[in-house]
Order: C-alpha cells, then structure tokens, then sequence
C-alpha cells in the first residue's frame, strides 16, 4: 500500500492506540508517534463484586447459571469508541485530512459504530490486524506490504 505524505495512522487495539503521521512519502514512508492513549487492564477482582448468578427454574427443577459479564470486553468497548471520539474531534479540528485505521475485527468493529460523518469521509482504508504492540518500523513495513 503507497501511504501518501502527512496521512494519519491509527493504529489500536482496546487497550491501547497509537496515533501515527507519515513524514515520509509514498515511497518511503516514515511514521513519527503524534500521541498515544492507553488504559489500564484492571484485574477481575476490581472489576466485579460477585460471583455468577445462578437461576433456578421453579417448574421442572432446572438450574443454569447466568451468563457472567465481561467488563473486560466493556472497558475495550469503551476504549474503543472514547478513541473514535477523539477522532472525531481531530477531524472537526482540521488536524487530518487523510486517514487510516489498523486494528483487530472486534475493535475494528466497534471503532465503526462511533465514527462521526467527518471521520468516515476521511478513511482511505481500515486494515484489520493487530499490529499496535509491533514498533513503528514493523507497522510501516507491514502496511506498505499491503
């Protein structure tokens, strides 16, 4: 993929993302580290009170037990959309004209279901891979492979 000059990558995950500029060109391109967000993975103990419900069915004498939240999943969710905000907002700021999306499916998926209008005009391609725990000269390489 030839990444043209001063395009915006975004690179994340639900834990972490990196907001990336091509320096370079289309030949060369140079990612230069504009900011990055993260948030911490609390463990599972500060993140619930209890253990899983378990509903017993009065006719028949049933019992199962309730599907127990993820809120490790909700917090990626949450991360997810928070940096779709931001996103939006850089837009609306006029900080990037092009852009280009690299995360994993779910994340992927929930970054799409936050972008504002602005954002989703911006968005030359969305790469789904999980490259943002790879250093700067992996990512150029592996989005230039594409």
């Amino acid at each position: 993929m030839r990444i043209a000059h001063d395009v915006l990558v975004v690179v994340a995950d639900g834990r972490k993302s990196l907001f990336l500029r091509n320096e370079g060109d289309a030949e060369f391109p140079h990612f230069i580290v504009e900011s990055h967000r993260s948030h911490e993975d609390l463990p599972d103990r500060d993140l619930k009170s209890d253990a899983p419900t378990v509903a017993v069915s009065s006719v028949g004498g049933r019992r199962s037990t309730v599907e127990e939240t993820d809120y490790h999943q909700q917090a990626e969710d949450r991360f997810a959309a928070d940096s779709a905000a931001l996103l939006g907002r850089k837009a609306q700021d006029g900080e990037f004209a092009k852009l280009i999306i690299v995360a994993p499916p779910r994340t992927l998926g929930e970054l799409r279901r936050h972008y504002t209008n602005e954002v989703s005009s911006r968005i030359l391609v969305e790469v789904d891979k999980d490259l943002v725990n790879h250093p700067i000269n992996r990512i150029e390489e592996a989005l230039k492979a594409l």
